[in-house]
C-alpha cells in the first residue's frame, strides 16, 4: 500500500487572480509611490511546449501511461525603483492539454507568483516591507517530489499561498547606537485544509551599538510573535538575546551572546524555556571572504552556528549551518539561510552590475539548469508542530565565458517538540509518528557549456533521499536533465530537453520512473 500522502489530493489550483487580495500590500506601496519619478520595466512572455513522458503522473512502474502534453505558460515580470520605492514581482500560470485525456492526480494548471517591495516612508525614519508568493508546495517529504522536475502531478502537493506587511521605525542617536522597531504581519494558507490558514503578529525591538564603540560592539534584541491558527488555536514565541564582540584585530572579532527563549505551543505540547549562550568568532580576511562561527548550549542541548562566503572573479563558495526552533509556516514566511539565486547572484554581479538584469540572468540561469531556486523548497513540507531543526548547506558556483558549473549539498534533521496531534489529519493514524523525526540529504549539480553567443548546453542532476527516524520509511529519487538552448533572437528562444527521474513511493517501496522529452519555444512580448 502507499503513504496516506499518495491518495489523491484536490487538483483545484486555483489562479493568479483568485490569490489578488494577498497582494493588497504591495499594492498600496505602488499606490503611495507611483507619482514620483521611477525606472520601471513591464516584460511579459509566452512559452509553448511540447511534451512526451512515458509517466507524467509518477506512478509506479506496474501502472504508468504515456502520452503527450501541450503546455501554455504566459508570465509577466514587473521591476521598479524610485527614490521611495523598489518593487519586483513575477507570475505565471501554465495550462496543461493531455493527448489522450487527464490521468488520475494529474494538473490541468499550475500558478505561482513572487512580488516584494519596500517603501520609504520618510527619510532615514519610517518604512515598509512587504511580500506576498504562492506556488504549488509538497505534503509530505515522502510522497512523489515534483521539485524543477516533473510539473504535471498532482498527488502530494498542494497549493501554499503567503504574505507579510512589515512597517518599521529606524532611529539613530548620534554615533552612540541605533534602534530598529519593527511590527509584522503575516498570513500563511494551503488549499489542503488539513494544513489551514494561519496568521500571525510579531514585534522586533534591536538596539545595536554606534561608530563611537571602536573595539567593543554590542546587540540587545527582543522578540515576540503570536500565531493563531484558524483550525488548531494559539500559540506563541519570546525571544531575549545579548550580543557582545571584542575586536581582536582589524580582521577579527571574538563574540559572545547570551539570551532567554520561550516557546509556548498552546493546547498541543504545552511550553518549553531555558537560558542560552553562546561564544565564537567573525573572521574578514578579505573584502570577498567572511566567516562566521559559534559553539554553545540552549535549553535542548549543545548548539552551534556557522555562515562562510568567499567570492573570487569566477566563483563563489557559500556554507552555513544553523540550529534553530522553527516551524514550517515560518519558513514559508522568512525564507530559507541559502538558496541557489543568492549564490548565482554573487557570481554575476560583475557580468551584469544593473540588479534587474542579473536577476533575469539568474532565473534565466536555474530554470535551464533545473536547479533548485532555494535549497529548502527540496527540505519543506507541511506539518503544524514546531520543530528543532539542524541545516547543513554547502554550494559552489564557477562561471568563465564558456563554461559554468552549480553544485549544492545539503543535510537537514527536524525533531518534533510540540504534539503530533495537530498532524494526525495530515498523516493519518497509521503515520502517526512520521514527522518526529526526520532526516534528509541531498545534492544537487549541473554543468552548461556554451557553444557560441546563441547555444549552449547544460547537464544537471538531482538526488534527494528522506528518512523517518521513528518508522524506518525511506523515499529516494534522481534526476537528470539534459538541455540545448538556442537564441533565435533579442527576444525569442528554444531549448530542447531530455529527463530522467526514478524514485520510491510508500511502504512497499514501489519503484516509479519516467523518461520525457520536451521542446520549448518563448518569446517575450
Amino acid at each position: 500500500m502507499t503513504i496516506t500522502t499518495a491518495k489523491r489530493f484536490p487538483t483545484r489550483i486555483p489562479c493568479i487572480a483568485a490569490r489578488m487580495p494577498r497582494l493588497a500590500p504591495l499594492a498600496a506601496a505602488l499606490l503611495v509611490a507611483l507619482p514620483a519619478q521611477a525606472q520601471w520595466r513591464v516584460t511579459p512572455s509566452v512559452s509553448l511546449t511540447e511534451t512526451y513522458s512515458d509517466n507524467p503522473t509518477l506512478a509506479s512502474d506496474a501502472n504508468k501511461r504515456g502520452q503527450f502534453i501541450t503546455e501554455l505558460t504566459p508570465e509577466l515580470r514587473v521591476d521598479g525603483r524610485n527614490s521611495r520605492l523598489q518593487f519586483t514581482a513575477n507570475a505565471r500560470t501554465t495550462l496543461f492539454h493531455y493527448s489522450e485525456g487527464r490521468p488520475t492526480n494529474a494538473r490541468r494548471n499550475n500558478s505561482q507568483y513572487d512580488a516584494s517591495g519596500t517603501l520609504k516612508v520618510i527619510d532615514d525614519f519610517m518604512y515598509v516591507d512587504a511580500q506576498a508568493n504562492g506556488g504549488s508546495r509538497a505534503i509530505s517529504a515522502f510522497g512523489p517530489d515534483d521539485t524543477g522536475t516533473n510539473r504535471y502531478t498532482s498527488e502530494n502537493r498542494t497549493q501554499l499561498a503567503n504574505w507579510s506587511i512589515s512597517p518599521y521605525l529606524v532611529r539613530r542617536f548620534g554615533n552612540f547606537a541605533a534602534a530598529t522597531v519593527r511590527y509584522t504581519h503575516d498570513s500563511v494558507e494551503a488549499d489542503d485544509t488539513r494544513f489551514g490558514k494561519s496568521e500571525s503578529d510579531g514585534i522586533a525591538l534591536n538596539l545595536n551599538s554606534g561608530r563611537a564603540w571602536r573595539d567593543i560592539g554590542w546587540n540587545l534584541r527582543y522578540t515576540r510573535q503570536d500565531v493563531d491558527m484558524e483550525r488548531y488555536g494559539k500559540s506563541s514565541s519570546e525571544n531575549a538575546l545579548a550580543a557582545l564582540s571584542y575586536r581582536l584585530h582589524r580582521t577579527l572579532n571574538l563574540t559572545v551572546t547570551g539570551g532567554y527563549d520561550v516557546y509556548d505551543y498552546g493546547d498541543f505540547g504545552g511550553r518549553t524555556s531555558g537560558a542560552s549562550w553562546s561564544a565564537g568568532f567573525a573572521w574578514n580576511p578579505t573584502a570577498r571572504t567572511a566567516v562566521q562561527a559559534s559553539a554553545g548550549r540552549h535549553f535542548l542541548g549543545n548548539t552551534g552556528s556557522l555562515l562562510a562566503t568567499h567570492r573570487s572573479r569566477h566563483t563563489a563558495w557559500r556554507a552555513s549551518y544553523s540550529d534553530s526552533v522553527t516551524s514550517t509556516r515560518q519558513q514559508f514566511t522568512q525564507g530559507q539561510e541559502i538558496d541557489t539565486a543568492s549564490l548565482l547572484d554573487s557570481l554575476f554581479a560583475l557580468t551584469y552590475p544593473d540588479p534587474i538584469a542579473r536577476r533575469q540572468a539568474v532565473e534565466d540561469y536555474i530554470r535551464l539548469a533545473g536547479l533548485p531556486e532555494v535549497t529548502g523548497e527540496q527540505i519543506n513540507f507541511l506539518t503544524n508542530r514546531y520543530f528543532r531543526q539542524k541545516l547543513a548547506q554547502a554550494s559552489a558556483a564557477y562561471n568563465m565565458r564558456q563554461h559554468g558549473a552549480v553544485l549544492t549539498l545539503f543535510a537537514d534533521q527536524r525533531i518534533a517538540l510540540s504534539s503530533g496531534e495537530v498532524d494526525s489529519e495530515l498523516l493519518g493514524n497509521q503515520l502517526f509518528g512520521l514527522n518526529d523525526n526526520v532526516r534528509q540529504v541531498g545534492a544537487s549539480a549541473a554543468y552548461s557549456y556554451k557553444m557560441n553567443a546563441r547555444t549552449s548546453a547544460t547537464a544537471s542532476l538531482t538526488a534527494t533521499r528522506s528518512q523517518s527516524l521513528n518508522t524506518n520509511l525511506e523515499r529516494d529519487q534522481q534526476t537528470l536533465r539534459l538541455n540545448l538552448t538556442q537564441r533565435f533572437g533579442r527576444k525569442v528562444s528554444g531549448v530542447v530537453e531530455l529527463r530522467h527521474t526514478r524514485g520510491e513511493r510508500g511502504f512497499n517501496s514501489a519503484d516509479y520512473t519516467e523518461n520525457a522529452i520536451s521542446a520549448t519555444i518563448t518569446a517575450q512580448l
